[in-house]
């Protein structure tokens, strides 16, 4: 009896998780319908495991396996209302939360480039 329930208990995680993966991309492509051509792009440096990868440090709507080390980036546009102070905190962080942030200053080392960059915040100012 206890193997039996052990089988339905795995087999019925293993479900959960598979509509719960399929769900999710869904949502992600659904999402993607109303953005903007350069926000398409930033969401897709944002996403990605390369040069941008947002995703490892911050929580983003429609992202998987997010990192907690940064705040969510949730009600961008409210928390940044001029579109520059978002440019400058992905340009060189430190200008704003001092020398000891662990966020990469991802213009000052040439980590994206200014057009990388402005697509970025097009996605972010979505969220």
């Amino acid at each position: 009896m206890k193997k039996f329930t052990s089988a339905i208990t795995t087999a019925g995680a293993a479900a959960l998780l598979a509509a719960g993966l399929s769900f999710s991309g869904a949502a992600t492509a659904q999402d993607d319908n109303g953005l903007s051509d350069s926000a398409k792009k930033g969401k897709e440096i944002a996403f990605g495991r390369g040069a941008g990868n947002c995703l490892a440090c911050h929580q983003m709507k429609g992202g998987n396996l997010a990192g907690n080390i940064g705040p969510a980036l949730i009600a961008m546009q409210a928390r940044y209302p001029e579109r520059e102070d978002l440019v400058a905190v992905l340009q060189d962080p430190r200008d704003k939360f001092g020398d000891q942030t662990i966020m990469p200053p991802f213009g000052a080392n040439k980590i994206l480039s200014d057009e990388e960059i402005s697509h970025i915040v097009d996605y972010l100012y979505t969220l």
